[in-house]
């Protein structure tokens, strides 16, 4: 189960940075950042975590962002605004979800949660 999103009072934290792997090892599926190279299970642990956070991380900011790009979207003030389900079919999001996504990102758009700070779920 995944962990909280981290609220206002506790900080961000720093993940580690995803470095881009060469074509070849990419093309490779057995190589994921060089962790099938690592020996020491201390060492696996630690990078592999390392790469868990910073891939929640990414995530949690992606969804923030997609959120204030639907409510974008779902503006009643844009002349090309979308409708939640149209919304939902390009996001591959139920309608509900979407509604919610709409919803979370207003709330970051007025400033009302800080990014991190809330799940649209």
């Amino acid at each position: 189960m995944a962990e909280p999103t981290p609220r206002r009072d506790q900080p961000r934290l720093r993940p580690a940075p995803l470095l881009f792997e060469p074509a070849a090892a990419a093309a490779d599926p057995e190589h994921f950042f060089d962790l099938e190279s690592i020996d020491d299970p201390r060492a696996l642990l630690e990078r592999a975590t390392e790469l868990t956070l910073a891939f929640r991380a990414a995530a949690d900011r992606a969804t923030e962002f997609q959120a204030m790009a639907a409510a974008q979207l779902a503006d009643p003030r844009r002349f090309d605004r979308l409708t939640t389900a149209d919304i939902a079919e390009r996001a591959e999001w139920t309608e509900d979800y979407a509604k919610k996504m709409v919803e979370f990102g207003r709330d970051l758009m007025r400033g009302g949660e800080g990014p991190g700070d809330a799940d649209p779920v």
